[in-house]
């Protein structure tokens, strides 16, 4: 592995990272606990510090496995975790959310399971359209000066909340918000449109998660394909528009001689529009083998171009009326400069 800042800051993390969604069986799916110790050891030997969780995840036993794996060399890894959501059965009106007080609830209980004094990058995980954006900021500052995270983040939140987040840090003097993770493939580009500029303009490193659509870029449900809106027995449905990218995916891998998942896997990687450092989950030690394989390969050029030209999406304003010319008034002005043509 290669190590590359996170974020404006100077804590160094590999260039991959261990989603661990799948640490754990009690959702009725996953990986058993021999079977995720087999995956972090994977992870480990090839050089990967980078490791992510949540309170939520497995309803607590993401970090409880972490905790026992971890307790060898603690020091090495950088451990990011999150705080937010709830069950769906949970009684407490201050079970969930976004609250100082379900922020400091939170943190002592992932702290507990992962047998740690401290968490080196701690997440907002979902925001909840109810919290205050400065009772969020102080309480994570109050965290970092009390020694128990080290880095603050965001996950799932609206660009303008995150921006106002880190004009309240910068102009307090609280911690400022390093990291964004978001949901980014070849099949949902969706956050090009202001998330990953904001990220960009705050210098916030993009953690993308669900590289692959829950294994659609795979190919395994390709050859099931009947009908343009309809897949399998699973009857899931795909625009046209999304067979022809999971198609050009697959042409790519032929010429590549390397599995569709790291085609895909390298179009985030790669990607020009954001510093990311894809998030990996898996089931299998050797699921998770074959995906760490992309960094071993780059697509060239030409292939990136291919892959990003046929699942590009209509940008929107204010994109598309600055980055041509436009007219104002009866008058065309150039995009460069303002003049007038």
């Amino acid at each position: 592995m290669r190590y590359k800042l996170l974020g404006r800051s100077g804590l160094r993390v590999s260039e991959l990272c261990l989603g661990t969604m799948t640490f754990g069986e009690t959702w009725g799916w996953g990986a058993s606990k021999t079977e995720s110790k087999k995956m972090f050891d994977l992870f480990t030997k090839a050089g990967g510090n980078f490791i992510d969780t949540s309170i939520n995840y497995t309803d607590g036993t993401s970090e409880e496995f972490l905790g026992d794996f971890l307790k060898t060399n603690r020091d090495y890894f950088v451990v990011a975790t999150k705080y937010t959501l709830t069950k769906p059965d949970n009684t407490d009106p201050n079970g969930g959310g976004n609250s100082r007080k379900n922020m400091m609830k939170s943190v002592e209980k992932s702290l507990k399971r992962l047998k740690t004094d401290h968490i080196d990058l701690y997440y907002l995980h979902m925001w909840d359209f109810m919290t205050p954006v400065e009772e969020v900021v102080r309480g994570l500052d109050d965290l970092v000066r009390q020694g128990k995270v080290s880095y603050v983040a965001f996950s799932d939140t609206p660009d303008y909340i995150v921006a106002e987040a880190n004009v309240r840090a910068d102009l307090m003097g609280w911690s400022r918000f390093i990291g964004m993770q978001i949901p980014y493939s070849l099949l949902d580009r969706a956050v090009e449109r202001s998330i990953i500029p904001m990220a960009k303009h705050w210098e916030m490193t993009v953690m993308p998660w669900g590289l692959l659509e829950a294994g659609i870029l795979t190919g395994k449900f390709l050859k099931s394909v009947k009908s343009p809106t309809r897949l399998n027995q699973k009857k899931l449905r795909l625009s046209e528009k999304s067979i022809s990218v999971v198609k050009e995916v697959e042409k790519i891998s032929k010429e590549a001689g390397k599995p569709m998942s790291q085609v895909a896997i390298n179009w985030v990687r790669q990607n020009p529009k954001a510093e990311t450092i894809p998030i990996l989950g898996a089931r299998s030690a050797k699921q998770l083998a074959d995906n760490m394989a992309a960094i071993d390969w780059s697509l060239s050029a030409e292939q990136y171009k291919r892959l990003d030209e046929i699942s590009a999406i209509d940008m929107g304003f204010p994109h598309g009326f600055l980055d041509g010319n436009h007219y104002i008034y009866g008058a065309t002005y150039d995009k460069i400069d303002g003049r007038r043509a």
